[in-house]
């Protein structure tokens, strides 16, 4: 029987039940590390598997339980999100890109593995991903089709790796708010909005439900990349648990709005995101609280 909202809310231990539900599931979905070829298969698992907040296979399982599907039916789809997300911060991470040497409080995935094994762990991430998607047995055919086409937009031209080409080749060069937000949407926000839409395909919500999740998550993604702008500005490595100061050079929030702006930008963004949610079919909660309490430790910073 679905358990969809168990008067429970996004409690925190809701949240660290459902963080702990992920990453049981995602150390499952793949091959183990003592299965040729080991290292492609360490490389896939050190890259998925470093803690992390997990946030947007949240976002996934919290929109299909506020839409009355319980959690485990959406559980593989929120997986399939965060592989995507773990493929494309290998692939930022590389010497080509960003040259990153930790994340997620450990080294980078070509640190650990060399870039050859790196790209292809990434590569392997992405088609463990689809495999996940077509592979979900508690959907039906059709909702794992539109699963799996939502994904391949995501990460196409139009998503993350058209945003990725803006970042590497025209953000220096680029210092309008309205061009930054669209490009930052494709590059960061593009993702969120998969992972909401992801729990409304699985719990099959209607299209007014639908279009006001999607409103909600597109601005949750906006502020998302403000807020990691500001992490990389003003943070510390060892309390951002990635490389910090790797936007010097580009235009960011940050530069363009000074701190206190930008922490009110970004604290904005959450707000009209909650507001959206007034418009779904299914209620506010228990996304609008998850979304407040992401955010709450950007007063710190």
């Amino acid at each position: 029987m679905d358990d969809p909202g168990d008067g429970l809310g996004a409690a925190p231990a809701v949240i660290d039940a459902l963080r702990l539900r992920v990453d049981e599931r995602l150390a499952q979905l793949l091959p183990s590390a003592d299965k040729p070829p080991h290292r492609l298969h360490r490389a896939m698992r050190h890259a998925l598997l470093a803690p992390g907040k997990r946030m947007r296979p949240l976002l996934t399982l919290l929109t299909a339980r506020q839409c009355g599907l319980g959690d485990w039916r959406a559980l593989d789809a929120a997986c399939a999100i965060e592989m995507v997300h773990a493929a494309s911060l290998v692939l930022d991470d590389m010497p080509c890109m960003d040259d990153a040497a930790m994340r997620r409080g450990q080294p980078t995935t070509h640190k650990a593995f060399g870039e050859d094994i790196a790209m292809l762990a990434a590569v392997g991430l992405l088609n463990q991903a689809y495999a996940t998607l077509a592979g979900c047995s508690e959907l039906d055919a059709r909702t794992r089709a539109a699963l799996c086409a939502l994904v391949a937009a995501t990460v196409g031209p139009n998503g993350l790796i058209g945003g990725q080409e803006f970042d590497l080749r025209d953000r220096g060069s680029v210092d309008d708010p309205e061009t930054i937000a669209r490009f930052n949407h494709a590059k960061t926000g593009v993702l969120m909005e998969a992972a909401v839409e992801a729990g409304a395909l699985a719990a099959r919500a209607d299209i007014r439900t639908r279009l006001a999740l999607r409103g909600f998550a597109r601005h949750l993604g906006d502020a998302f990349q403000m807020m990691d702008d500001m992490i990389d500005a003003l943070s510390t490595p060892e309390a951002a648990r990635k490389d910090v100061r790797k936007d010097e050079g580009r235009t960011t929030i940050v530069t363009l709005f000074g701190v206190k702006g930008s922490r009110d930008a970004v604290l904005g963004h959450v707000e009209k995101g909650c507001a959206e949610l007034a418009r779904a079919r299914c209620g506010a909660d228990p996304l609008a609280g998850f979304a407040r309490a992401s955010f709450a430790h950007l007063v710190q910073l």
